[in-house]
C-alpha cells in the first residue's frame, strides 16, 4: 500500500505542468477559465432562458388527443368537452397585464445578471493581477535572499579565519552561523511563499490541481491612474457594475409591483378548438341535428372579481423591496467613495514608502562603492565590504517590496474606477 500511495503521489508530480504566463496572457486566460466568471455565465444562461419561460404564454399552443368514449344514456362531456374521437385546441394569451409585467421583469433581471458576470470577471482580473505580482516579487525577492546567504557564508568563512588567527572571539563564529541561518531561512520563505502562489494562481486560472503557473516578468510602465479623489469618484460611480446591478435590481422590483397589481385587471386569450364526433355517442337520439367536424374560436375574457389579500401583499412586498433597494444604491455609493479615498491613501503612501526605500538603497550602494575602493587601497577588511553587501541586498528587497506595492495599488484603484480591463490589454 505504500508503494502504490508513493507511486501515485509520484505521477501526480510528473504529470504537474508549469506554465509560463505574462500579466496579459494570465489576465486573459482569468477572463475565460476563472471558475467563479464561468459559473456567472452559467447563470446569465439561465436567466436568458428564464425569458423564454415569461414570454410563454403570449406564444400559441396548440393541444391534440382524444376523448373517445362509449355513450349509454345521455351524451355527457368529458372534462368539459363533449366525447370524441379527435380534439384539437389552441389557446394563445392575447392581453394579460401581469404576465406582461413579469416578462419585462425577467428582462431586466436578465440585464442584471450581465453585470453580475462583468464584476466577477473584473474581480478575476484584479485577484490574478494580485497573485501574479506576489508571485513575481516572491520570485525577485528568492533571488536576493539567496544571495544574501551566499554573503553570510563568506562572512561565516571571514570570521572563522579570523578566529583561527586569534583576532577574534569564537563568539563572532556562532554570530555568523546564526546570521548564516537566519538568510538561509528566509530564502526558504520567500520560496515557499513562490510555489504557494504559483499554485493558487494556477487554481484562479483554471489550471489542474498540481499545476503552477510562473510568471514571465518584463518591461512594463506603471498603469495611469486618475489625478485626485473627485475626478475618481465620478469615473468610479459612473463604471460601477455593482450600482448598475442594484439599478436594474430596482426597475426588475418596480415591475413586479406593477405585475402585482394588475392582477385586478381583466385577461383575454384567443381560444380555438376542433372535435370529430362518433357516430355512437348517442347524439342523434337526444338532439335534433348531428354532425360530425366541429369547430370553434373565440376570445376567453377574465374579469377578477374578488383576489383576496394575497396580491396586495405581493405589491407591497415588492413595494418594500423598492425602498431597501434605493437605501442599497445610496449605500453603495458612500462605500464606492470611501473606497476609492482608501485607494489613494495607500497609493500615497506606497509612494512614499518607495521614496524613502529608493533613498537608503542609494545610501546603502554608496557605502558598498566606498568600502569597496577603500579595500582595494588595502584600507578596511573584507568582513566589512560582505556586511555592506548584504545590507546593500536587504536593501534591494526592501525597494523591491516598495515597488511592488505601488503596482498593486495603482491595479486596485483601476478596479475601483473600472479601467482595469483597458489598463491590462
Amino acid at each position: 500500500m505504500r508503494l502504490c500511495a508513493s507511486l501515485l503521489l509520484a505521477c501526480t508530480f510528473l504529470s504537474a505542468e508549469v506554465h509560463n504566463l505574462s500579466l496579459r496572457q494570465a489576465a486573459t486566460r482569468a477572463l475565460a477559465q476563472n471558475p467563479d466568471v464561468l459559473m456567472a455565465r452559467l447563470d446569465e444562461q439561465k436567466a436568458a432562458l428564464q425569458i423564454r419561460i415569461a414570454r410563454d404564454p403570449f406564444i400559441p399552443k396548440v393541444y391534440a388527443g382524444s376523448g373517445l368514449a362509449y355513450s349509454y344514456g345521455f351524451p355527457m362531456s368529458i372534462e368539459g368537452s363533449a366525447p370524441s374521437v379527435v380534439q384539437a385546441r389552441a389557446v394563445s394569451s392575447v392581453y394579460n397585464r401581469s404576465k406582461t409585467y413579469a416578462l419585462a421583469q425577467s428582462k431586466e433581471q436578465a440585464r442584471g445578471m450581465g453585470f453580475v458576470t462583468q464584476t466577477r470577471g473584473e474581480d478575476a482580473v484584479l485577484r490574478t493581477i494580485e497573485l501574479w505580482l506576489d508571485a513575481e516579487h516572491a520570485a525577485r525577492s528568492a533571488e536576493a535572499a539567496a544571495a544574501q546567504v551566499e554573503a553570510a557564508r563568506k562572512l561565516e568563512v571571514i570570521a572563522r579565519n579570523r578566529v583561527e588567527g586569534g583576532a577574534e572571539l569564537p563568539i563572532e563564529v556562532r554570530k555568523a552561523v546564526l546570521e548564516t541561518a537566519k538568510a538561509a531561512q528566509r530564502a526558504q520563505s520567500f520560496q515557499a511563499d513562490r510555489e504557494l502562489l504559483e499554485a493558487t494562481l494556477a487554481n484562479v486560472l483554471g489550471y489542474e490541481p498540481g499545476d503552477r503557473v510562473r510568471p514571465v516578468p518584463g518591461e512594463r510602465a506603471l498603469p495611469e491612474v486618475p489625478q485626485n479623489e473627485a475626478a475618481a469618484r465620478a469615473e468610479a460611480w459612473k463604471q460601477s457594475k455593482e450600482l448598475r446591478k442594484l439599478e436594474s435590481d430596482l426597475m426588475a422590483t418596480e415591475l413586479q409591483t406593477r405585475s402585482a397589481r394588475a392582477t385586478r385587471l381583466p385577461t383575454l386569450d384567443l381560444v380555438a378548438q376542433y372535435g370529430l364526433f362518433a357516430r355512437f355517442n348517442n347524439y342523434d337520439e337526444y338532439f335534433n341535428r348531428f354532425q360530425r367536424n366541429n369547430a370553434q374560436l373565440g376570445v376567453s375574457i377574465t374579469v377578477p372579481l374578488f383576489l383576496g389579500a394575497a396580491a396586495q401583499a405581493q405589491a407591497t412586498q415588492a413595494a418594500l423591496q423598492t425602498a431597501r433597494l434605493r437605501t442599497e444604491i445610496q449605500a453603495a455609493r458612500n462605500r464606492i467613495a470611501l473606497g476609492v479615498d482608501e485607494d489613494f491613501l495607500l497609493l500615497r503612501r506606497a509612494q512614499t514608502a518607495l521614496e524613502v526605500s529608493r533613498l537608503d538603497l542609494d545610501v546603502a550602494r554608496e557605502s558598498l562603492s566606498v568600502l569597496l575602493k577603500r579595500h582595494e587601497m588595502g584600507e578596511g577588511s573584507l568582513a566589512d565590504v560582505e556586511a555592506a553587501r548584504r545590507l546593500e541586498s536587504e536593501k534591494w528587497i526592501a525597494w523591491l517590496g516598495a515597488q511592488h506595492q505601488i503596482e498593486r495599488a495603482r491595479f486596485a484603484l483601476l478596479h475601483r474606477t473600472g479601467a482595469l480591463l483597458a489598463a491590462i490589454q
